[in-house]
């Protein structure tokens, strides 16, 4: 009670005591409001939405966030500010000043002299309510709405600050960024992949990546498929072998956790603590030691020894389910584990042949992680012509492929290079269970709400 007189009596002098011409307010984030280390009564103008409201008999509090960040920013007003408009959901501007909080939640707070409601929001109605927390799958049913609420603003967060990390990996290397093709007068399919089309820009730029949404036609509705989702793909020139391959996937997978890890420590600490706990320390263990590495032999002879049953009995020659994958990880020690070396039959025709036998394995590589199973998919490229040609033919596929024969008749190089599915890494520093809730819009087999 001593604070709140002592708070009207500061807002009412602030208004009736006559004044020199104030500068106009400077618009600022709710983060930059936040990290004001030492407010001395500065003019600002914050525009969010209100994300609680508490009415005493003579100061009016507001948290007001706009999704720069996890935490919202205290409103201090008159409590004649009040109005019925001033609700949860609604939009604001607020113009006031700065200054030190007396509270220890935190260190500013917005004493306002201007509340203007931009748009009114009927919480009643609204399907989200204050203090609630809402099962995800619940949330699911509004995804126009539903990057209003913590945990979805921490995710998104978490994916932006992911991105710009992934940009940023491979910015310092010059390396080129492809983009992908939007316009075709000739009969298209939808892309899986722009692997090919970053092969022919790697016989001109020995370091290329691109890093954009994949359609791909699946009918499955499971926990880690969606029919549109983001990828990130890289190929490397002058790369020989498939250590140099895999630093380069290990090195891409820590640095971009820990680039999050400290730029979004309170969101990713949300997803952690309500969503999966214990899942900090699953992550910190994943980037404190070596990923491991195996065979696809030596991971078919582990799932033939284990002990558990499985719906696809392991065998040389077949793939790897996600059941095996998951075994697999846990095998291991809950570490990622790359498995190289696998049978030709169950590749695509630009993997090298390793010219193995009796049992014919090209230079592929998968990651495997906890929770996910596989992340990321490589391999080294097939560079020799005249087995590429053979492959080509072996397939029917020589006229179809004439152009990508060229790449190798012309200035060929010993190449390589990988893909990982962008929500699935998310899934796998989050631990969030469902691919559906770490992409703004997903869209799945049968479902396509926006």
């Amino acid at each position: 009670m001593f604070r709140a007189r002592c708070l009207l009596r500061a807002l009412r002098a602030c208004s009736s005591a006559p004044c020199p011409r104030q500068r106009p307010a400077a618009r600022v984030s709710v983060r930059g409001a936040l990290g004001v280390q030492s407010a001395n009564g500065e003019r600002v103008k914050v525009q969010g939405w209100i994300r609680s409201i508490r009415s005493q008999k003579e100061v009016l509090f507001l948290h007001v966030n706009d999704g720069s960040s996890l935490e919202s920013l205290q409103v201090v007003a008159d409590s004649s500010f009040d109005s019925r408009e001033l609700a949860f959901g609604s939009s604001v501007e607020v113009q006031g000043q700065l200054v030190k909080s007396p509270s220890k939640k935190q260190n500013v707070e917005l004493k306002a002299e201007k509340i203007e409601v931009v748009g009114s929001c009927d919480a009643k109605a609204f399907p989200f309510k204050y203090k609630e927390r809402h099962p995800l799958e619940y949330l699911r049913q509004y995804p126009h709405l539903r990057c209003r609420t913590n945990v979805l603003g921490s995710v998104l967060r978490v994916r932006s600050e992911a991105t710009a990390a992934i940009h940023s990996f491979f910015k310092p290397s010059s390396k080129i960024k492809v983009p992908e093709e939007n316009f075709f007068n000739i009969p298209v399919f939808l892309t899986v992949s722009g692997q090919l089309h970053l092969e022919v820009m790697s016989g001109a730029f020995t370091q290329v990546f691109t890093f954009g949404p994949t359609f791909r036609a699946e009918n499955s509705q499971s926990r880690r498929h969606l029919a549109e989702f983001y990828m990130v793909e890289a190929e490397i020139s002058f790369l020989e072998s498939l250590q140099d391959l895999m630093q380069v996937m290990e090195s891409l997978f820590k640095t971009t956790a820990m680039t999050v890890l400290s730029n979004c420590p309170k969101d990713v600490e949300l997803c952690h603590k309500f969503l999966a706990p214990g899942q900090k320390d699953r992550l910190e263990h994943m980037l404190k030691n070596n990923f491991l590495i195996i065979s696809y032999t030596e991971a078919v002879e582990i799932l033939k020894q284990a002990s558990q049953n499985f719906t696809f009995t392991p065998e040389w020659g077949a793939d790897l389910h996600t059941e095996h994958e998951k075994y697999l990880v846990k095998h291991c020690g809950d570490i990622p584990v790359f498995v190289i070396n696998y049978p030709l039959v169950l590749k695509p025709f630009y993997m090298r042949d390793n010219e193995d036998g009796p049992q014919h394995t090209v230079a592929a590589v998968d990651l495997l992680v906890p929770g996910v199973g596989e992340l990321f998919g490589g391999s080294l490229r097939e560079e020799r012509y005249h087995l590429l040609e053979q492959r080509l033919a072996r397939l029917g596929l020589t006229e179809a492929y004439q152009w990508y024969l060229d790449l190798r008749r012309f200035g060929s190089v010993p190449h390589g290079g990988f893909g990982m599915g962008f929500e699935r890494y998310l899934q796998c520093i989050l631990g969030i269970d469902n691919i559906k809730d770490v992409i703004p819009f997903p869209r799945f087999t049968h479902s396509c709400l926006l």
